[in-house]
C-alpha cells in the first residue's frame, strides 16, 4: 500500500524478515494475507511478486474509488468540524514538503491518508474498510504517478478543503473524483499498466 515496491518487484521473505529484524514466520503469514487481498502475486514459494495491473482492472478500480471516495468526500463535508479542516490542511502541508523533497513514498502516506481521512470524517468504517483494499493494489501505481505528475497530485486536495470547510457535500463530492481522475491520466499516458495477458 505505501509503493514502497514498484509494480513487478520480488519479494524475498527472509530479506524482509532482516530488515525488520524479525522471524520468518510473521513476514510470511503477512505476505499470505496480502496475496488472498490482491496486493501480492503468488506465483511459487520462491516467486511473490507485486503485481503489475492491466488497463481493465486499473479502470474498474478507478471507477470504484470514485463513488466511494465521492460519497465519503460528501459525508466529510457535513460532518466535519473545524479540528477535522484543520487535520486535513496539515496533511496537505505534509505532502506539499515531501513533494518539494522529492519523497514520493511520503507523498503517497500522505494522499493516501488525506483519503482515508474523508472517509473517517464521514463516520464511515466501512468504506473505509473497502477503500483499504483498493489503496493496497493501487499503492505501487500511485507511488510512480507522482514522479511525473508532481503538483497535480495534490492540487484537488485544496478544493476539497475548500468544500469541506464550506460544508458543500457536491462540491467535495466533484473535487475529489476530479483529484481521482487527474492522477489517473498521468498513469494512463505514461504506459504504467500492462497489457490484458494472452489468457484473457
Amino acid at each position: 500500500m505505501s509503493g514502497a515496491l514498484s509494480p513487478g518487484s520480488r519479494l524475498k521473505i527472509r530479506e524482509l524478515a532482516d530488515q525488520m529484524g524479525v522471524s520468518v514466520t510473521p513476514v510470511r503469514d503477512a505476505v499470505l494475507r496480502l496475496v488472498n487481498n490482491g496486493g501480492l502475486l503468488f506465483q511459487s514459494p520462491r516467486d511473490i511478486r507485486v503485481p503489475v495491473i492491466e488497463r481493465a482492472r486499473y479502470l474498474e478500480i478507478r471507477a470504484i474509488r470514485m463513488e466511494l471516495e465521492g460519497l465519503a468526500a460528501e459525508q466529510a463535508a457535513i460532518h466535519a468540524s473545524t479540528q477535522d479542516i484543520a487535520f486535513l490542511e496539515a496533511l496537505l502541508q505534509e505532502n506539499e514538503e515531501a513533494l518539494a523533497a522529492g519523497d514520493y513514498q511520503q507523498c503517497l502516506r500522505m494522499n493516501q491518508r488525506f483519503h482515508f481521512a474523508l472517509s473517517e470524517i464521514g463516520n464511515m468504517p466501512i468504506l473505509r474498510e473497502l477503500l483499504e483494499n483498493l489503496w493496497l493494489q493501487m499503492g505501487p501505481l500511485i507511488s510512480s504517478g507522482y514522479k511525473e505528475g508532481g503538483r497535480t497530485m495534490v492540487e484537488h486536495h485544496y478544493t476539497v478543503i475548500e468544500a469541506v470547510r464550506n460544508a458543500d457535500g457536491t462540491a467535495a463530492r466533484s473535487a475529489i473524483r476530479k483529484d481521482i481522475l487527474e492522477g489517473g491520466k498521468i498513469l494512463l499516458l505514461r504506459g504504467a499498466l500492462s497489457a490484458p495477458s494472452p489468457a484473457n
